[in-house]
């Protein structure tokens, strides 16, 4: 059965049929004239059209010269994935064997014949698929966007109330910077992923951030403090938490902000945890934290030397601080020091 096409609107859709026998194509092109169609009869052009042009739908014939479908279905699958293909088959005998249809991703394959009935509705259901996935690509597409949007907005928002802290007391100011620089130092060595990493510099960015809930005459105090007055300070990591828990985009950086504070004995705040309890990101904040803070000048001291804090750092091991990321940021101390003096100068 012969469509009548010639009242049909022109589809959008981009076709590209394959096969080495010039009548099977100009056949092709005939019934499918709705369609805007290229054809070819080289496998290797074909390979490279698609490699360079925009295609929605292949029909490929199986059995061609100088090499079969298959082949040239590996070839393009190397660089596109997302290309419909329909196999076009002599003889359902001459077809793949199943395994090599679903592992180059073919989606069909169709026996040819002197009408193209079967045919015709495969290359509409495919389009069809087509469609569904370009919808689906632009709703993410969207979404991606939104998300960043919204994330820009949320990061830029937290960073105006981590500014307001640091402006309060000169002797912090650039502190959770070098803390985020240090941190990722430590991710370095220990190979993080490039995600992973991201979440370890916001989150070391953020450690702090629940000091904006408390009061500046403990916060600028420039003597020691009460047992109240420090019961208060150690309130500042769940309050923290409580600030970004508003935002699901910072859901991946509360365990840092929340237990930057642990210590691996069990004796930290405020959850007490021990161990591999603790957040592994936030063992790591946990160990940069001290470092700066150690490093940095406070209004009650001067900054303490290297030599000291990595003694420190050596004698804290397996105590305050996770003792395998404390050797790893002590081997950094020890090898690496003028990158430590880079961050220290730079903030």
């Amino acid at each position: 059965m012969r469509l009548n096409v010639a009242n049909q609107e022109k589809s959008p859709y981009k076709i590209i049929a394959v096969d080495d026998e010039i009548g099977i194509i100009d056949s092709l092109k005939v019934y499918l004239s709705n369609y805007s169609i290229t054809g070819v009869t080289d496998p290797a052009e074909a390979i490279e059209r698609v490699k360079n042009e925009h295609f929605d739908l292949m029909l490929l014939d199986y059995i061609m010269t100088p090499f079969h479908g298959d082949q040239v279905v590996e070839e393009i699958r190397k660089f596109d994935k997302d290309l419909y293909i329909l196999l076009l088959t002599g003889h359902k005998d001459l077809a793949p064997p199943l395994e090599t249809i679903k592992k180059l991703d073919i989606q069909g394959y169709c026996e040819k014949s002197d009408k193209f009935d079967q045919l015709l509705l495969l290359i509409e259901s495919g389009l069809k698929s087509v469609e569904q996935v370009n919808m689906i690509k632009k709703i993410n597409s969207e979404l991606s966007e939104s998300n960043e949007l919204l994330e820009k907005s949320y990061l830029e928002s937290i960073e105006v109330l981590r500014k307001t802290v640091e402006v309060k007391d000169v002797y912090t100011k650039g502190h959770s910077d070098r803390v985020a620089e240090y941190a990722l130092l430590i991710g370095e060595k220990l190979n993080l992923s490039e995600a992973d990493m991201k979440t370890l510099k916001i989150g070391a960015l953020f450690h702090d951030i629940g000091k904006i809930g408390i009061p500046d005459a403990i916060l600028l105090k420039d003597s020691k403090l009460t047992d109240d007055e420090y019961s208060e300070i150690k309130n500042h990591p769940t309050i923290g938490a409580h600030i970004l828990s508003n935002a699901t985009i910072f859901a991946d950086i509360i365990p840092i902000v929340k237990h930057h504070h642990e210590r691996f004995d069990g004796r930290g705040y405020p959850g007490r945890l021990a161990g591999n309890d603790i957040p592994f990101f936030a063992r790591i904040v946990a160990i940069a934290d001290t470092f700066d803070a150690m490093t940095s000048r406070r209004s009650y001291r001067n900054a303490l030397d290297f030599e000291y804090t990595k003694n420190e750092i050596d004698s804290c091991k397996g105590t305050q601080f996770d003792p395998e990321i404390a050797d790893v940021f002590l081997d950094i101390l020890n090898t690496e020091q003028y990158k430590i003096l880079e961050i220290q100068n730079k903030f």
